[in-house]
């Protein structure tokens, strides 16, 4: 069902960056988060301080940008180190300091990404959009939980760390379908050909 929605987080583009380029001709929309989301606001101009970012992969995100709407963070969380006993302060991203590390999505941003899910027909989630195992960045990973167990879209999760985000936020039986798999299940969605699949398909035509 229409439109189609994407979140894709977690901490390096370069894993994911096939499965954004796929993506981007699939969904109607495409949202980033984690370590991916610094890498495009880098690509979209903005400054980072010394966040998770793949500098090597800043032209890329820029051709996904062209190709798709991929709304960014507007404000994010930042510590001046990655630990759970930083100091977390919510800053615009045109705010981020030489020496800040952006851990998680802010307030303003976490609202704009539940109004995307609420309106979407299909939400697919992979990936957190913080550092949600430390309780100060995590957030932005829970208002997306809760985007997504309240959405009337057919949902479907995946992968380790989305997993583990359902489950600390408790929404497994809010989700429409949960995938273990992290890389299989965005090779999948890529539009891959997965031998195990192809077995089933091949024996369910018998």
């Amino acid at each position: 069902s229409r439109p189609m929605v994407a979140i894709v987080g977690g901490s390096k583009v370069s894993t994911k960056l096939t499965v954004l380029e796929s993506l981007s001709a699939k969904v109607d929309q495409l949202v980033v988060g984690g370590g991916i989301a610094n890498t495009f606001l880098l690509a979209s101009g903005k400054k980072i301080g010394k966040s998770l970012a793949e500098h090597d992969l800043v032209d890329q995100a820029k051709a996904v940008m062209a190709k798709v709407k991929v709304p960014l963070p507007t404000d994010v969380v930042c510590a001046k180190e990655f630990s759970a006993t930083a100091v977390a302060t919510v800053k615009s991203v045109d705010e981020v300091a030489d020496d800040d590390m952006i851990l998680d999505i802010g307030p303003q941003s976490a609202q704009a990404l539940a109004a995307i899910i609420a309106q979407a027909g299909t939400v697919v989630w992979n990936g957190p959009v913080g550092v949600f195992e430390m309780d100060a960045f995590a957030s932005g990973t829970k208002a997306l939980a809760a985007a997504v167990a309240s959405s009337k879209a057919f949902t479907l999760a995946g992968g380790g760390d989305t997993v583990s985000a359902i489950n600390v936020f408790d929404i497994q039986d809010k989700v429409g379908y949960i995938s273990t798999a992290g890389g299989a299940f965005l090779e999948f969605l890529e539009g891959k050909r997965l031998p195990a699949v192809d077995i089933l398909e091949a024996r369910s035509a018998n």
